[in-house]
């Protein structure tokens, strides 16, 4: 399906709205970009890194496109600087890998209590449309996979759920699969939701465990996988027995872990495996 954000391509317009400073970093396999998007949403530019590979080209075929969601309290560079692997996969799957800015704690939600928070439309429509334009992608939602660990986990599901025109293909690392369990340690939650007393729709509405019903009448695959050590782990399981109880294939994994970077610098390397399928079924 193509996606609904692919504008009337190439337009002055564009070109001004969406300003950025390269800074372009050899490496040993993929290049990785470091690039300042414009945000028209919250008014600022935002980081991001895209990592192309070695013998990326404009000529040939477009390539594949992976979306990559730092945690909590981390940001654009988290995933390089902690898995330095993923320039070699860029290289290896002949594919680009973005990691975006998602804020210290937004959760990659538009808040529905600050407005100043708008990371869904961020990350859905000025950070793939960024990409899109830039670079020689696939710009169709069989194109395009997300993916994330802990905030980012919750936030891949999320985007891809509610935007399935976008993003064909989803997965989550030790993601915080239901944010109304933390309601006491929320994880600076009230920010972007509210007070849980007075705002507690905005907290069930949200949590991408309920958002499973907009699964109904989409292919999306699904890789979800959790250490059997993450204080994740019980969200992580129901979310896996709802998909079951839908009828929704997925895949799901228990691995032994915690919530740590070792966990996840090891689980990106089988979801990158399981998006190079998915982008070459």
């Amino acid at each position: 399906m193509a996606s609904m954000i692919r504008l009337k391509n190439k337009c002055p317009l564009f070109i001004l709205v969406f300003n950025f400073l390269f800074l372009s970093i050899s490496v040993r396999a993929g290049h990785a970009d470091s690039v300042e998007i414009f945000s028209p949403s919250m008014h600022k530019n935002i980081k991001c890194i895209i990592i192309k590979p070695d013998n990326y080209s404009v000529m040939g075929k477009p390539y594949p496109v992976l979306y990559l969601l730092h945690g909590w309290s981390g940001n654009f560079a988290g995933w390089v600087s902690g898995s330095p692997q993923l320039l070699h996969h860029a290289d290896t799957y002949q594919m680009l890998i973005v990691c975006p800015d998602g804020g210290y704690d937004s959760w990659y939600l538009d808040s529905p209590v600050d407005s100043t928070v708008r990371y869904e439309t961020h990350i859905v429509k000025e950070v793939v449309s960024y990409v899109d334009y830039y670079y020689h992608t696939r710009k169709e939602s069989g194109g395009r996979a997300i993916t994330g660990l802990s905030m980012g986990g919750h936030g891949a599901l999320y985007l891809a759920i509610r935007h399935p025109d976008v993003f064909g293909a989803a997965g989550s690392m030790a993601g915080g699969l239901d944010l109304r369990l933390w309601k006491k340690n929320n994880w600076d939650l009230q920010g972007v939701l509210g007070d849980p007393d007075t705002n507690w729709p905005n907290w069930e509405s949200n949590s991408v465990v309920n958002l499973i019903y907009a699964l109904k009448g989409h292919e999306i695959p699904l890789i979800i996988d959790c250490g059997v050590g993450d204080f994740f782990l019980p969200a992580n399981r129901e979310m896996h027995a709802q998909l079951l109880a839908a009828g929704i294939p997925h895949e799901y994994t228990e691995r032994p872990g915690e919530h740590n970077g070792n966990y996840w610098n090891s689980a990106i390397d089988f979801q990158t495996v399981y998006f190079y399928k998915f982008f070459n079924r």
